[in-house]
């Protein structure tokens, strides 16, 4: 007895030991990742360089710090919002330690429209009459772009820009759906709307090919007419070094006076030393993006001046794809976001609102619920949208009830038109799997929806109608909150895509500009002063333990699939958007590519 008292006891004592040992484990690895992304003062040294690398994704904001956590390494990626990127370009006009910007453009993936934010911001930092270097081996046409404001622009010896125009492309997924057994039963209004070829074509249709052609024509013709009021090179050339390749190499690149020498890095590291005060070539100099924007107050906790005021101006961003219900994971979700602008409207306090809006759309739904709250609360205080890289489709909708729209030249909106799709998956249950599927029901259409047969007549009539209802609705939302005839709506609706500056030209959207722009506008239409209110940004940051075990399992899930799937990890991913689509959708063709 005394023996298994003697075990017992060791046992207790074993697990209590253990649950101890977890515990401070536990303890020290949240304790080190709060500490990789807790805010850190920076001291900014004499003479330093800020070095901006946009090798990251650029979100319009950062809410869940967690998502840019890497478990897998134990370390933060470093993932700046746009807003942060903006302020810490501001800050740095000011600050007399910082002598200059280094562009580290080797590697740039972001959207036009968000480097067109940037390279505004650039050249106002210019205005102070600090330097801005450009450098890297190879210059993507987005890189080379943002490069093109930089006082010099540096190539190494065997690099090259892959200045060739813009090619738009898209996949289609038809004839993998043949051969596994699967038919997309579309419905749809609008001859432009293209987000459901993919499923029924092996090529693109001709009303796309015209739409698209228009779209990158205007994005290019934008791109050129900057390039060459930066560079001093004539539209005509640009065109001509495009259709021969002749950027590619380094040595014809500076013929043509695309860049402003050839230099490897640490001739790059010796010309900054010398701007920037420094005694010698060093990487010392260097204060990073991420680093320096840790010292800048976000605009939330910044008052104009000393005088207190209680007035607000809410910022609001909705980013990602529109979808039902209130699960965020990174998009607009109707439920999540119909809260958060009541909330606003409410707040006595908040005297405009500000909408950022980068989304292609999605569902209608969930639209029309988060242009309901936007209409109202247009009826209490100004609202006016910021476009980012796409505002289109379910992205449009929300964006049309404000009192005015700002998009940049390069932003893809419109695409007014909506379709639904339901998948048939007879062939691959029967055929390819040999499963077969009988039911009894208790009504003519109770299996109405289902997806292991093909739709009768009577269901393709219903859904047809819910489509062209639909349809209608979104004409008379953007005739009513535009002010526009709704035939004349339609007439440019059809779901066919525009530029920012085609959209300004059918009075789709009210000025160019970008998040700035909208702020100023927003303070202007409440009547406010400079000092007389703060910036509120929304969603607010989430809870920062459910979003690490969240992103914990996200992120293991995601790697798990990609090592199972490989290079089919991607199609898989379109399949799920396929399966996820409910009711009808409003949005563009997510499909589309362009470089």
């Amino acid at each position: 007895m005394k023996s298994f008292f003697k075990y017992v006891f060791a046992t207790v004592v074993g697990i209590i030991l253990t649950y101890i040992i977890c515990m401070v484990i536990g303890i020290i690895f949240l304790t080190s990742i709060i500490a990789g992304i807790s805010p850190k003062t920076v001291s900014v040294k004499e003479n330093s360089v800020l070095r901006i690398d946009l090798s990251n994704e650029i979100p319009d904001k950062v809410v869940n710090e967690f998502n840019n956590f890497d478990f897998t390494k134990m370390k933060i990626k470093q993932v700046l919002g746009l807003n942060d990127i903006l302020r810490t370009i501001e800050k740095a006009k000011t600050d007399v330690n910082v002598k200059g910007i280094y562009l580290d453009l080797s590697s740039v993936s972001q959207g036009f429209s968000t480097l067109e934010e940037i390279r505004n911001k650039l050249i106002e930092f210019k205005d102070t009459k600090k330097f801005i270097i450009a450098y890297s081996s190879v210059y993507s046409q987005g890189a080379y772009y943002l490069a093109s404001v930089a006082d010099k622009i540096y190539l190494n010896p065997q690099g090259g820009i892959d200045w060739k125009g813009l090619n738009m492309e898209v996949m289609f997924y038809s004839g993998l759906m043949e051969k596994i057994g699967v038919e997309a039963q579309i419905f749809r209004h609008g001859q432009f709307k293209s987000a459901i070829e993919p499923f029924i074509n092996k090529e693109m249709s001709e009303p796309n090919k015209r739409q698209s052609i228009t779209l990158i024509q205007s994005l290019w013709d934008d791109m050129c007419t900057k390039i060459s009021a930066s560079r001093g090179i004539s539209i005509e050339k640009l065109n001509l070094i495009a259709d021969n390749l002749d950027a590619l190499k380094a040595k014809t690149a500076l013929d043509d006076k695309m860049v402003d020498g050839i230099k490897y890095y640490d001739e790059v590291l010796t010309e900054l030393s010398e701007l920037s005060g420094n005694s010698k070539s060093n990487k010392d100099m260097f204060v990073s993006l991420f680093d320096y924007s840790k010292s800048v107050k976000p605009n939330t906790e910044t008052i104009t001046n000393t005088k207190i005021t209680n007035a607000k101006i809410a910022v609001i961003f909705a980013e990602g794809e529109i979808v039902d219900g209130s699960d965020v994971n990174n998009n607009i979700a109707g439920d999540n976001m119909a809260e958060i602008i009541r909330k606003v409207r409410e707040d006595k306090d908040v005297k405009a609102v500000v909408l950022r809006v980068n989304s292609p759309g999605g569902s209608g739904l969930a639209s029309e619920i988060i242009w309901r709250e936007l209409n109202l609360t247009r009826a209490e205080k100004p609202v006016v949208v910021s476009m980012g890289n796409y505002a289109a489709s379910g992205g449009y909708y929300i964006s049309c009830p404000s009192n005015y729209i700002f998009a940049q030249p390069n932003t893809i909106t419109g695409s007014i038109g909506v379709f639904g799709m339901l998948p048939n998956v007879q062939k691959l249950m029967n055929d390819k799997l040999g499963i077969t599927i009988d039911g009894v029901r208790t009504n003519q259409n109770s299996g109405y929806g289902q997806i292991y047969r093909p739709v009768n007549d009577a269901e393709r009539i219903i859904i047809q109608n819910s489509i062209e209802e639909f349809y209608d609705t979104f004409l008379t939302r953007v005739s009513d909150g535009r002010n526009i005839e709704k035939s004349q709506v339609d007439s440019i609706g059809q779901g066919r895509v525009w530029s920012g500056i085609n959209a300004l030209e059918i009075k789709l959207i009210d000025g160019i500009g970008g998040l700035n722009d909208a702020l100023k506008k927003a303070v202007e239409l409440a009547e406010l002063n400079e000092g007389e209110y703060v910036i509120r940004e929304y969603p607010e940051k989430t809870d920062m333990f459910s979003e690490l075990f969240n992103g914990l399992s996200v992120q293991m899930s995601e790697r798990k699939l990609k090592e199972i799937l490989g290079e089919n990890y991607e199609i898989f991913k379109t399949l799920n958007r396929i399966q996820n689509m409910k009711g009808i959708q409003a949005r563009m063709d997510y499909q589309m590519v362009i470089y």
